[in-house]
Order: C-alpha cells, then structure tokens, then sequence
C-alpha cells in the first residue's frame, strides 16, 4: 500500500491548557488560515501532494470516528507555503456523498488553496475544532460541513509557520 499521509501520527488533546497562548489564537482560528496567513507574506501558494479516491480502511482511527460511512472519500494532501517557505500541512478528506452540486468543485482545486473555495461559499459551518501535536508542530483538525455535508481538515503548523513566536 502506498503511504499517502504527509502528516505524521497526532496526539490530540482534551483541553488547551497546555497550548502557548499565541499558537492557541492560531489554533483557534475560525475564518480562513490561508487569509490570516496572507496577512503575513505576499503570496500564499499550494502544492498539492495527493488527490484521490481511498476506501474506508485508508482512513485514520480519527477520521473513521468524525466522518460517516462511505463507500470511498476524496483525500487531498498538500502543503501550504508563504513566500515559498513550507507553512502548513494540510489534510482534507471528503466522503463522496458530500461531493455533490456545488461540492463537486473540491474534486478541482488543484494548486488553490481550500480557504479560498470553502470561505466564499455561504453555507459553510465548523462543527468543531481539535487541538493537537504532531511530533513537535502544533496542529488542529476541524469538521466542517458544506450545505450540511461534512469533510475533516487536518492541519500541522510547520516551524516555519507564523503561528509560531519568532
């Protein structure tokens, strides 16, 4: 089988007492990262590492437990980097019943980032937002839902990244 996760194993938390409070208000986000990244460097770019389809069993322990049953789920990896520096990891999975009408645009997004199609559309919710560690990165995974249709976000602050204090 190939090894498709960019983001190694994370350890998720029950609470953010123990988060620095500066990584914390980057954690807790609710807008768009790739807009609150923007506000730091002059151009955000993409680069896509995988797109496709993967069964249930492709799945991590997290995302089984988070997402409904499907019969397959579109995996995006990519990497997110400010000014060509690596800032972020990124993780999307999306069961394709979600992938319907408007939705089917996620199939495409190629070199763009989520932010800029998931943050335009009016009818996006966040269920919640996990906090975690990754290694040594900061890293947070949401459930959102697209017009009631669900999708996981998993992302790793890498130590590039302007979450963390200089």
């Amino acid at each position: 089988m190939t090894q498709t996760v960019i983001t190694p194993p994370i350890r998720w938390f029950d609470n953010a007492e123990m988060i620095p409070a500066g990584v914390l208000d980057w954690l807790s986000e609710l807008g768009s990262m790739t807009r609150r990244f923007e506000q730091h460097c002059n151009e955000v770019t993409v680069k896509p590492y995988c797109e496709k389809y993967i069964s249930r069993e492709a799945l991590t322990e997290e995302e089984q437990m988070h997402l409904p049953g499907s019969a397959r789920y579109w995996l995006r990896e990519v990497v997110l980097y400010g000014d060509g520096v690596p800032w972020l990891t990124g993780r999307t999975v999306v069961p394709e019943e979600t992938l319907t009408g408007e939705e089917q645009q996620l199939l495409k997004m190629g070199n763009v980032p989520l932010g800029r199609y998931l943050f335009t559309s009016g009818c996006l919710t966040r269920d919640y937002i996990r906090f975690g560690l990754s290694e040594t990165h900061w890293a947070r995974c949401s459930r959102l839902c697209l017009a009631g249709k669900p999708l996981l976000l998993t992302e790793v602050f890498l130590p590039a990244s302007p979450a963390y204090p200089a």
